[in-house]
């Protein structure tokens, strides 16, 4: 009897564990974007989270570019928006790379990723006062990997609350 009891309480706690929606899925990205709220009340307005779920924190960057694509160009007019919202609120920019070149090549490159993507913000009406840049070159990936997909994922620039 106590072995049904616990296999049943077994699979309520999987189901449990494999549900998913949307909100979660662009925090747990960062992809964010879609402008609206999500789960009022459920995040603290101009925190992180509010950020990534609401926005979206990253743009990415083409191979050995620090020039803003054009979906990170809309990505940062949100970012602006956002921050021009919550007035208060000061960020770090952080510049990333991928694993390929040497690491004072990937921190010079990450340093102009951090400074395109802080431009663009400064272009939008934030204060540049309010935005602070760091570069991690390779040094901290999003994605582990040798292969493309990896790589792409780490060639970006990464807005975080401070």
């Amino acid at each position: 009897m106590n072995v049904k009891i616990l296999g049943a309480l077994g699979a309520l706690a999987l189901l449990a564990a494999c549900s998913s929606d949307e909100a979660s899925n662009a925090a747990a990205t960062g992809a964010g974007g879609s402008g609206g709220v999500v789960g009022a009340g459920s995040v603290r307005p101009g925190s992180q989270e509010d950020l990534v779920a609401n926005v979206g924190d990253r743009v990415f960057f083409d191979t050995d570019s620090s020039q803003v694509r054009g979906d990170g160009r809309a990505t940062l007019e949100r970012q602006a928006g956002w921050l021009n919202r919550y007035p208060q609120v000061q960020v770090y920019m952080e510049g990333h790379a991928d694993e390929r070149g040497t690491r004072e090549y990937n921190l010079a490159l990450g340093q102009r990723r951090a400074n395109s993507a802080r431009d663009l913000l400064v272009a939008s009406g934030v204060s540049g006062q309010r935005i602070q840049t760091i570069s991690y070159g390779k040094d901290r990936p999003a994605a582990l990997g040798s292969d493309e997909a990896a790589w792409a994922q780490n060639r970006r620039a990464v807005t975080t609350v401070r």
